[in-house]
């Protein structure tokens, strides 16, 4: 069995093999040809003296789809609260209080077939890319083709990101205007990506800059408030978001007219719309705006079963709205197949992990 770290990750998975494998991994669960179990957050009352604000919490998600022959499980041990920015803006923050200041996640694949361990591996830098990758698998099939300026709720390493898958599936964009609410950080962001991109990303002061003229609007934050006034969105505009209520936590990017405004609503999973209560989704569904059967899956606009955008003016949303165990069996599979060939990681016996009577 095979051990790879957040390093031994980064060098082998880009942001296309990540679109890749989990574009194969959707279309294959509405096929029937994958299964998923919907994310879980489990809060519990331990709490660290030194933070009083946060407790414990387990989360978990597994799945599996038939190319990539493994069953992923996905767990973090965490300790998670919340902290309020300049300016009164609250958003969820997670603790580094393992050893040595560090965070405690982990993927482990089964085969399928062998039904061994074939691997276990930090969970960081995968989550990172597949939510991006998914958002940008959204924005590929959702926006307009010819979009040139884009806003950008955020300024931390999702929202990094999702820059890159943005402009990786929207090369035609020229601008992005980011906001996020520690003037520094958005001015640092700015300087750094306009280096790394070669594009012309702007850091503004008010998040109506980051809406108003922009053909493509992506919030990657931590928020508990919505980003922006969806009053504000322009005919043609493509919002995707990734912020949703967990079941125990009610936060959201965006508010309830821009779920109102939009004219197509997709999301990631509608199962956890209703396991989390995503009350921002089911918004429009309760005030009669919208019917359950209106929201599409990602899946079925990827296979062609549900239309997208069928005009230029419309305004189009995609709700990245869960984390799928699914989506870490596609890419982890993909990651070990990488990293073996390169003689990443450590090896570890796998008979440590059998036992000769059934469990």
């Amino acid at each position: 069995m095979r051990i790879l770290s957040n390093a031994d990750v980064e060098q082998v998975l880009s942001t296309d093999e990540c679109m890749a494998a989990l574009e194969l991994a959707y279309k294959e669960l509405v096929l029937g040809r994958a299964a998923n179990r919907p994310r879980n957050h489990t809060y519990f009352p331990v709490r660290d003296e030194r933070h009083p604000d946060f407790q414990f919490r387990f989360k978990s998600q597994e799945g599996g789809n038939a190319a990539s022959g493994v069953w992923a499980v996905r767990t973090t041990s965490e300790m998670i609260g919340s902290e309020t920015l300049p300016g009164g803006v609250k958003r969820r923050r997670n603790l580094p209080l393992a050893g040595g200041d560090k965070y405690c996640g982990l993927i482990m694949l089964y085969s399928t077939s062998r039904l061994e361990p074939l691997a276990i591996m930090h969970d960081s830098y995968i989550q990172r890319l597949r939510c991006s990758a998914t958002s940008a698998l959204g924005m590929r099939a959702l926006s307009n083709p010819d979009a040139s300026v884009a806003g950008l709720f955020g300024a931390g390493w999702q929202a990094q990101a999702h820059l890159e898958a943005m402009l990786l599936v929207r090369p035609s964009i020229e601008e992005v205007r980011t906001y996020s609410p520690v003037r520094a950080d958005r001015e640092a962001f700015a300087l750094l990506w306009s280096k790394k991109t070669g594009k012309r990303i702007v850091a503004v002061d008010e998040p109506r800059d980051a809406v108003r003229g922009c053909q493509l609007v992506t919030c990657a934050t931590n928020t508990f408030n919505p980003c922006f006034d969806g009053s504000w969105l322009e005919p043609g505009t493509h919002v995707s978001c990734i912020t949703h209520p967990d079941g125990e936590v009610m936060r959201r990017e965006l508010d309830d007219l821009t779920y109102d405004r939009a004219d197509r609503i997709v999301v990631l999973s509608r199962e956890q719309i209703s396991h989390d209560n995503q009350v921002d989704i089911l918004g429009p569904v309760r005030r009669g705006r919208k019917r359950m059967e209106d929201i599409g899956e990602l899946g079925e606009l990827l296979l062609g079963r549900i239309a997208g955008r069928t005009s230029a003016g419309q305004i189009t949303l995609f709700a990245n709205n869960t984390g799928m165990g699914l989506q870490f069996a596609a890419v982890g599979a993909r990651v070990l197949e990488l990293a073996e060939k390169k003689g990443l990681g450590r090896e570890i016996p796998t008979d440590w992990f059998l036992e000769t009577t059934p469990p």
